[in-house]
């Protein structure tokens, strides 16, 4: 599975996946669950870079102090939206706005799609921002930054 970044926006995000085949209504389903429980991990506050206490700890975590305030202090990391998911033949795409999660979430949804690559449908590229020629996207209507680009909107 290759992973190529395109021109990156976090609050106007498309994502891309291209497959060897047409994915089949179950490989969606796996695709479809992927993405919205890592939207709602990102919508909750999950992927805070800030707040690392635990794997900052190390291998021995046995009686380690959690420092909720520590965790309290940390700005909040969360993701605004996300559009549905869209098939045409091999692709996939998904419009996000990761509003201002880290960079940890893009991690932890390569991660994601590379084991659901070996274990569920052949995953060829996963693309994470720009666009696709033959696949014209248009302003996404949940993205508040529409109207500010657009003087006839």
């Amino acid at each position: 599975m290759e992973i190529r970044f395109r021109e990156f926006d976090p609050f106007n995000c498309w994502i891309w996946l291209r497959f060897s085949h047409a994915p089949g209504q179950g490989e969606r389903g796996y695709i479809d669950t992927v993405f919205d429980s890592w939207f709602f991990l990102g919508k909750l506050g999950g992927f805070n870079a800030e707040n690392l206490q635990v794997q900052d700890e190390g291998a021995e975590l046995s009686g380690m102090a959690y420092d909720t305030d520590m965790a309290a202090r940390a700005m909040p990391a969360l993701m605004h939206n996300m559009g549905e998911i869209e098939y045409r033949s091999e692709w996939a795409r998904c419009w996000l706005d990761l509003g201002t999660s880290d960079a940890l979430a893009i991690d932890v949804l390569i991660n994601t799609l590379r084991q659901l690559d070996t274990d569920v449908v052949e995953i060829q590229e996963v693309l994470i921002g720009g666009v696709n020629d033959d696949w014209p996207v248009e302003d996404h209507p949940d993205n508040p930054f529409t109207s500010l680009s657009d003087p006839d909107a």
